[in-house]
């Protein structure tokens, strides 16, 4: 009985439409689209981070001639959310917003222009040496999901372009 509704759960999913995004492995169309952009300096330490973990998520190491260029402009933003009665603050958000366009590097044509975003809440604790660890490892986990983002959209544009 139950390999009939598992083999029943497969025949449903095939007919669903939905495909894998990575098919094929390392000679899919993705991965070979991913490995084919290169990804423009981004200034600032944000911009490092970014770039780096863009970088790990494409497989850029080793790659042929690039055939597209990512350029991307963040936006890294700290502010104070709780305010205590005597003026300090409780509580920061970390928030980094990325706006990214592929560019077909042979006709200069933008194939994709988009924005990713995420933030990050911080409790803000009587040491400071604390708050700005927290500070830091919020702005390199925010990197980590916005480069996700990006790529996650990137794969879509180059799959469906193939």
């Amino acid at each position: 009985m139950r390999s009939l509704i598992a083999l029943f759960a497969v025949v449903m999913l095939s007919a669903c439409g939905l495909q894998p995004m990575y098919a094929g492995g390392s000679n899919g169309v993705v991965a070979r689209g991913l490995s084919s952009v290169d990804i423009a300096p981004i200034p600032g330490q944000a911009g490092w981070l970014m770039r780096n973990a863009l970088r790990d998520r494409m497989g850029v190491a080793g790659k042929a001639e690039p055939r597209y260029r990512l350029d991307v402009r963040l936006d890294d933003q700290l502010e104070g959310l709780a305010v205590l009665g005597d003026d300090t603050i409780a509580r920061e958000r970390r928030t980094l917003r990325a706006r990214y366009q592929l560019v077909d590097i042979a006709t200069g044509t933008i194939v994709l222009d988009a924005t990713a975003g995420s933030d990050a809440g911080i409790d803000v604790v009587s040491s400071e040496y604390a708050t700005i660890a927290a500070e830091q490892t919020a702005l390199e986990n925010l990197s980590q999901q916005v480069a996700d983002r990006i790529v996650a959209q990137v794969a879509l544009t180059l799959r469906e372009g193939a």
